[in-house]
C-alpha cells in the first residue's frame, strides 16, 4: 500500500442512466475490494499503521452506507422486474446474496474497526480467509447482474419508466 487509492474517480453516470448508475456502483465495489485485498496484505507486515486505518476507514464508509443503498435499488427495481418476467429463482438468488453479503460484511466489518481503533492483532493469514470469500461472492454476484438481471430488467422498461427509476433512486438518496 505505498501509494493511496484515489477513491474520488467514480465514472460519470447519473440518475437519469439508472442502470448505467447500477453497473457505475459495481465499478466503485470493485474497488472497494481491490482495496480490502490490499488491505489484507498489508496489515500483517505493517500492522494497524495510518494507511491501514484511512483504508479501513474508506473500506467501512462505502459498504457501510452506498452498497445497502444499491442493493435496495436492485431490490425496488431490478427484483420486480424478474419475477414479473418469471425468473422467481433468479430473483430469489440475487435477494438471497444480498442477505448473505450483509451477513458477511458485518462479521468483517469487526476486524475493520479494530483496525480503525488501532487494536486490531493479527491471528495469522487464515483470519483473512472471509475477506476473500466476501469479495469472491460480491464479484459472482455483480457478474451475474451484469449478464443476466440488469439486461432483462433494462429491456422490461420504456423510457418514462427508466426515468422514474432514477428519480425514486435519487429522492431516497436525498439528491435534488
Amino acid at each position: 500500500m505505498s501509494s493511496p487509492l484515489n477513491l474520488h474517480a467514480a465514472p460519470a453516470a447519473g440518475f437519469d442512466q439508472p442502470f448505467e448508475m447500477l453497473e457505475a456502483c459495481h465499478e466503485r465495489v470493485q474497488r472497494m475490494l481491490r482495496l480490502l485485498e490490499r488491505l489484507s496484505v498489508h496489515l500483517p507486515v505493517h500492522g494497524c499503521d495510518a494507511q491501514a486505518a484511512s483504508a479501513a476507514r474508506d473500506v467501512m464508509r462505502y459498504f457501510d452506507s452506498a452498497a445497502p443503498a444499491h442493493h435496495e435499488d436492485e431490490e425496488r427495481h431490478v427484483l420486480p422486474l424478474l419475477r414479473a418476467a418469471g425468473d422467481e429463482a433468479f430473483a430469489a438468488q440475487i435477494e438471497q446474496e444480498h442477505h448473505e453479503l450483509h451477513r458477511q460484511w458485518a462479521v468483517l466489518r469487526r476486524t475493520l474497526a479494530e483496525v480503525v481503533a488501532g487494536t486490531w492483532v493479527g491471528t495469522g493469514p487464515a483470519e483473512f480467509a472471509p475477506w476473500q470469500k466476501y469479495a469472491t461472492l460480491y464479484r459472482a454476484h455483480a457478474a451475474a447482474e451484469e449478464a443476466v438481471a440488469f439486461p432483462a430488467a433494462r429491456a422490461a422498461l420504456d423510457a418514462a419508466a427508466l426515468a422514474a427509476m432514477g428519480r425514486e433512486m435519487a429522492e431516497r438518496r436525498g439528491v435534488v
